[in-house]
């Protein structure tokens, strides 16, 4: 959000998520509260789906704009400081743009790597919604970036382009002029790769307590909700965040549909290095 201008620190950002008061613009509070509510919705879209895709809109800009499930009905250019640098096309070419765009992300062979970065130029070119594009445009990325490795619902990509804002729209504009997203993939690859090797405080996943309890219970292949109900877990985010993810990055368990990671059908098993360690940690918890 602080792309967009929002001024809430961290700390600011932490109180509204244990729900304490904060002094701070209206505007921005909900700002905040919108994308907690938004991300934490992550992991039951379908990047290719229009709802999904207005339904996300629809909560990330919930209380700051209206209407909030339509694209948008009137012409809308970008803005720096008072010059114009992007009018975005005509409000009867967005259906047809966005259909095309969402078809071509559900049937295209390209890595996701590739598709996610494609797809976020396209959608800031499109600018489809009267508010909010920009913010959209990076959570979609993210969103088919962790289709394709669970890993990437915690690399910090939005921080990385936060830090280099200004290379970010250099990017867009080039590709706009050059009519073609080479430029914005390019910078995009580089954010992803340089978040990718960040180092980080925390333990490597299968360090942590969680992962080795979820492997532990898991026989043959088990469901989400199977593995949450003999953890006694009720809190699916939680459980998805502290136990799931890890071990599926770690490639310590994987799924039985590895290309619908969303199916209600999704069941999860032990690979060879999840038994391995089980085996080294002696099953004790």
């Amino acid at each position: 959000m602080a792309i967009e201008g929002n001024t809430l620190t961290e700390q600011q950002i932490t109180a509204i998520l244990d729900d304490k008061p904060v002094i701070a613009p209206p505007r921005e509070i909900q700002e905040a509260r919108n994308a907690l509510v938004a991300y934490e919705q992550l992991d039951q879209w379908q990047a290719s789906n229009k709802q999904h895709l207005l339904n996300a809109h629809q909560l990330l800009m919930k209380g700051l704009i209206d209407p909030l499930d339509v694209y948008r009905h009137k012409r809308v250019g970008v803005m720096q400081g008072d010059q114009v640098i992007h009018m975005a096309p005509p409000v009867n070419r967005v259906d047809i743009l966005m259909a095309d765009l969402l078809g071509w992300l559900k049937t295209t062979p390209d890595h996701a790597l590739i598709k996610s970065c494609v797809f976020h130029y396209e959608f800031e070119f499109i600018h489809p919604f009267i508010d909010g594009n920009g913010r959209m445009g990076r959570l979609w990325q993210t969103l088919i970036l962790s289709q394709w490795n669970p890993l990437f619902v915690h690399i910090p990509v939005e921080s990385m382009v936060y830090a280099q804002q200004q290379a970010y729209y250099q990017a867009l504009n080039e590709s706009t002029l050059k009519t073609d997203s080479a430029p914005f993939i390019e910078f995009m690859l580089t954010v992803i790769l340089e978040a990718c090797a960040a180092d980080t405080p925390q333990d490597r996943p299968h360090e942590t307590p969680q992962v080795i309890k979820l492997l532990s219970v898991i026989k043959g292949e088990m469901s989400r909700e199977q593995l949450q109900g003999v953890l006694e877990l009720k809190d699916r985010k939680s459980f998805r965040e502290r136990y799931l993810v890890p071990a599926l990055s770690e490639g310590l368990i994987e799924m039985t549909l590895p290309d619908k990671p969303n199916s209600s059908l999704q069941k999860y098993f032990l690979t060879a290095s999840g038994k391995q360690l089980l085996k080294g940690k002696g099953n004790r918890i």
